[in-house]
């Protein structure tokens, strides 16, 4: 464990924790945070996780630009200090490994470790980077590169709904990625070409890896600080993948937690709800969080048409690049909530127009706002996926914290 100032806010600290792609910690440093809940018995505990393409530096820089961030709402922290009972926090960073590839990794065992580090995986890969090293963007894919591809798909496959979509199609998911406006890097490898499929299909594997963390080492640190803080209130705050790691981690709480901020969700649009329409005989994968009232508080989830990672990476990857047709006025089968927002049979949403003009939240009902107006600086082909350091963005997880009161 490190403990980590936080920029701008000298007297501020975080606890920064690591652990492993199956949820092992990485040293003792939860030890310390236990026993400092328990001689500190905090009012208000907050757990953040960041998404995919994180390791340890990017981490460190995301908790602290979003902490700064919350840290600047002076009138929300004042209102907090000012609730019965006080304000005393504690506040806990989870590092997961989720980092992609560089370009220049490409074919390299960090690569092949994110896909198991079987032999199969590595014979796999090896014949997918032989075959972009002669040409990196045939009409189509040679019959090797897609018969690689499959077995690399059935390698680990998931079959919750969450991980929920068409069966892996290579050569149409190549064709799709083909149609985007992004060119093929010829000097190094880029999105496009032969490799696309490999970043897509990666980006799937990354999201089973979110919530096979969240539902061991995540949920089992939130339930140990349930334990040694029995009186605080768990504010749990997911961006990308991390929102799928903190409801993991909810549903896996030894008790309701307080509130649960879903900052551009790549996760289903139809997690929460009762019959995901495509299988109504299925439940969405987090349903028991509402079905059972596990968050006391307000779930709030951002949503912007700005965030290219979850509005074009998670249909391609589920359609496997197919063409998404569906009505105007319905939601998409597949589709992210970092775009859409929750949605679904039996999940109470209020909607809100727009995150500048917050009113305040129902604790009980998920509340998707629309963010749009300040998520919207993109940054190559993640869109705006990762502009979340705003003051509209830390004075909603504020207003959370105030209606889980």
């Amino acid at each position: 464990m490190s403990q980590e100032t936080v920029p701008g806010h000298d007297d501020l600290t975080y606890n920064l924790l690591n652990f492993d792609e199956q949820g092992r910690e990485r040293g003792s440093g939860s030890r310390e945070v236990l026993a400092r809940a328990e001689a500190e018995q905090p009012t208000d505990l907050f757990v953040f996780s960041h998404g995919w393409n994180g390791d340890v530096p990017a981490a460190r820089s995301q908790y602290g630009r979003w902490i700064a961030t919350m840290a600047a709402c002076a009138a929300d922290r004042e209102r907090a200090h000012d609730s019965p009972g006080g304000f005393r926090s504690l506040l806990v960073g989870l590092h997961w490994p989720s980092k992609a590839w560089g370009d220049e990794e490409i074919g390299t065992d960090p690569v092949v470790e994110r896909f198991g580090g079987s032999p199969e995986a590595r014979a796999a890969i090896g014949t997918i980077v032989d075959h972009a090293m002669t040409d990196i963007e045939p009409e189509v894919l040679p019959p090797e590169v897609v018969s690689a591809y499959e077995k690399l798909d059935g390698l680990d496959d998931d079959k919750s709904t969450e991980g929920d979509r068409v069966p892996f199609d290579a050569e149409q998911l190549y064709q799709g990625c083909r149609l985007e406006d992004d060119p093929v890097s010829f000097g190094s490898f880029g999105f496009g070409g032969i490799l696309a499929p490999l970043r897509v299909l990666s980006f799937w594997k990354m999201k089973k890896r979110a919530r096979t963390f969240g539902e061991t080492g995540a949920a089992a640190l939130v339930g140990q600080l349930q334990q040694a803080a029995s009186d605080a209130r768990i504010h749990l705050v997911g961006h990308s993948f991390g929102c799928i790691v903190t409801s993991a981690a909810a549903m896996g709480a030894a008790r309701p937690v307080a509130s649960l901020s879903l900052i551009q969700g790549a996760m289903s649009l139809w997690s929460f709800c009762s019959a995901v329409p495509a299988r109504p005989a299925m439940a969405g994968h987090f349903r028991p969080l509402v079905a059972n009232r596990m968050i006391r508080g307000p779930v709030v989830v951002t949503r912007s048409v700005f965030d290219r990672a979850v509005g074009t990476f998670y249909p391609l990857g589920a359609w496997s690049g197919q063409q998404l047709a569906f009505e105007a006025d319905e939601w998409p089968r597949y589709g992210g909530i970092g775009v859409h927002g929750l949605h679904g049979p039996d999940v109470d949403v209020v909607e809100h127009q727009d995150v500048r003009a917050l009113g305040e939240l129902t604790p009980g009902k998920v509340h998707n706002v629309d963010a749009r107006t300040v998520i919207a600086t993109t940054d190559g082909i993640a869109g705006a996926h990762n502009d979340i350091c705003h003051p509209e963005l830390g004075h909603l997880v504020w207003q959370a914290v105030a209606a889980s009161r």
